[in-house]
């Protein structure tokens, strides 16, 4: 099957503010979301995190979309809205030494989330599907498909309305 991996456009907040699951607003996505349209193959579905960044950006491009909480950004609990560097040292530092099994408090853990990502992945059955979600969501993906841990794609750049397109065979995970 092939993947169109979306990401969302430029969320509506300061930079430097930590916003994984905080439901930040974007600009009219219409234009953005007819490019993206025109590069996709004609009827491919469409499924969004519910988050309205994702989510303005997906009824734009196919009004009959559909939204699967799974395909959301990592939930960084009480670190949600407050800037980086607000952020104690030491919970960043314990995060940094154990990316995976680390959990901010009040979040979840980069474990947890690709447990719900492989749950979301392994439920999709077209042959061609449009996502339109968030960077570290496809960060995981693509870790996921590629067979890799999540530590080597951390740097792997996805751009905002970006598409990245990759094939994924269902049950591989």
């Amino acid at each position: 099957m092939m993947l169109y991996l979306i990401r969302h456009p430029r969320p509506l907040i300061a930079p430097g503010v930590c916003y994984g699951q905080l439901d930040v607003d974007i600009d009219d996505p219409a234009t953005l979301a007819a490019t993206l349209r025109s590069q996709l193959p004609v009827g491919v579905p469409v499924i969004s995190s519910p988050l309205q960044r994702c989510l303005k950006l997906a009824r734009a491009m196919d009004p009959g979309c559909r939204t699967d909480p799974r395909l959301m950004e990592i939930a960084f609990g009480d670190w949600e809205g407050r800037a980086w560097d607000e952020i104690p040292r030491a919970e960043i530092d314990a995060w940094a030494a154990d990316l995976m099994g680390y959990c901010p408090p009040g979040g979840e853990s980069a474990e947890q989330m690709a447990g719900r990502i492989r749950a979301c992945l392994s439920s999709l059955r077209h042959p061609h599907i449009a996502l339109v979600t968030h960077a570290g969501v496809i960060r995981q993906i693509v870790a996921i498909v590629q067979r890799v841990p999540l530590r080597d794609v951390l740097d792997f750049p996805v751009e905002y309305g970006e598409i990245i397109l990759l094939n994924y065979e269902n049950g591989m995970t």
